[in-house]
């Protein structure tokens, strides 16, 4: 245990050195998200150009279409008979 009389310790005064960085100068590299985002904006643009001008149309319903298709029904061929085989025994465990 410590002396209740004794004097408090010293208290020592706490240095903090702090170092100050230029910031760093960043170069290029930047280019990816412009692409990206132009990409998906021709993307839009041509999906938009499908939809509102027509680009897909159904037929015409005027469009007569007769289609007579004549096909025989394919057959099974003949198989071989199979062949006889001896009756065979089930299994049976030793009796111990």
């Amino acid at each position: 245990m410590t002396d209740p009389n004794a004097p408090p310790p010293e208290e020592r005064p706490i240095h903090h050195t702090t170092i100050n960085t230029a910031p760093v100068e960043r170069r290029g590299g930047g280019g990816f998200l412009p692409f990206v985002i132009g990409g998906l904006l021709v993307l839009v643009l041509i999906i938009g150009w499908v939809v509102y001008s027509g680009g897909v149309t159904a037929p015409s319903s005027d469009t007569k279409v007769d289609v007579d298709v004549d096909i025989p029904a394919p057959q099974m061929p003949d198989l071989p008979e199979a062949p006889s085989l001896p009756p065979v025994e089930p299994p049976s465990v030793p009796a111990n």
